[in-house]
């Protein structure tokens, strides 16, 4: 099975955690779109895999999925269209020519949410099909937090026997009211990419109070196959014990099998400062652009109440 997309025996392991991770100095690059006060959790392609020679976005606000389309990747001009109405946390993926966003749709939100894993295709980047539904909430873990269940934050790759997809589920509450984040990390795996996944039965990651970056809920993760295992960017969610207040950061985990992670590095590459990086670091997706590999993530400035926006940094040989 190939990936004429994937970056996997294009690098070791090594190569991606010995970088060092800078920020763009102009960040924020992408602003809310009014009314909603977020753009959060992007997803890209950079030009040499679109067909237009484009940056393209795809990052989802209050309202649903937008599209941003961008000459240098740094200014970014939102497309009219919504992508997908009432979804969110999207993750696109070419393979032979082909476009797929995969997300997560809002089914209910109150009284209990429940959400699914769906997916569109495209040979454009700009008309999409209708979805496909890839993966329902049926584990008791899905449904933590005592919702319906939810499934999201997809990230697709293809290995050399399946697709897997990696996926975030159930929910954790934080005091800072009415912030929920992901509570637990799972995958699933397919013979084919739109159809018939097997569910692993456990998570791959869960809450450790032991561990200062994760000891509330896993988050998501990106992840990316190299020639010898993997590398994911995993944004935890924590509580701070000298702030007493919850957060998140982007760190770097390594696998040998994509299934068991341990942390690559003990401090994360991005955190929470100031400004509009106050208090959450979210999640971001990573792609080798030439010789580089460049971020985007979206973080927050406020708790209970605050706005969240799109930057990138780079990763550059230290």
């Amino acid at each position: 099975m190939s990936n004429e997309s994937s970056d996997a025996a294009k690098f070791r392991m090594h190569d991606i955690v010995s970088l060092e991770w800078r920020e763009y100095v102009g960040n924020p690059l992408i602003e809310p779109p009014f009314p909603s006060p977020i753009i959060a959790d992007p997803t890209f392609l950079p030009p040499s895999s679109s067909p237009d020679q484009c940056w393209h976005l795809y990052a989802h606000s209050l309202i649903g999925i937008h599209h941003f389309v961008s000459t240098d990747g740094i200014a970014w001009a939102k497309q009219k269209e919504l992508v997908s109405p009432l979804s969110l946390r999207a993750f696109v993926f070419e393979q032979t020519s082909r476009y797929y966003l995969f997300y997560e749709k809002i089914l209910q939100i109150v009284p209990r949410y429940h959400s699914r894993i769906e997916a569109r295709v495209s040979s454009d980047l700009y008309s999409w099909s209708e979805p496909t539904i890839i993966l329902e909430p049926f584990l008791r873990w899905h449904r933590a937090g005592g919702h319906i269940g939810n499934v999201g934050n997809p990230c697709m790759i293809v290995t050399q026997s399946e697709y897997r997809l990696y996926y975030s589920a159930g929910l954790v509450s934080l005091k800072e009211w009415p912030l929920v984040e992901p509570k637990y990390i799972g995958c699933a795996t397919s013979k084919e990419l739109l159809s018939a996944y097997s569910i692993l039965p456990d998570p791959l990651m869960s809450p450790d109070p032991s561990d200062s970056l994760m000891n509330l809920g896993a988050g998501s993760i990106k992840v990316l196959e190299a020639e010898d295992g993997f590398v994911g960017f995993q944004n935890g969610i924590y509580s701070d014990l000298s702030t007493s207040k919850s957060g998140s950061a982007i760190r770097l985990l390594t696998s040998n099998d994509g299934y068991v992670w341990l942390p690559a590095q003990q401090e994360p590459i991005l955190k929470p400062s100031k400004g509009w990086k106050r208090s959450f670091v979210y999640a971001c997706d990573v792609r080798a652009v030439g010789s580089e590999w460049i971020l985007y993530f979206n973080a927050r400035d406020g708790w209970s109440w605050g706005s969240e926006r799109i930057g990138r940094a780079t990763g550059v040989k230290s």
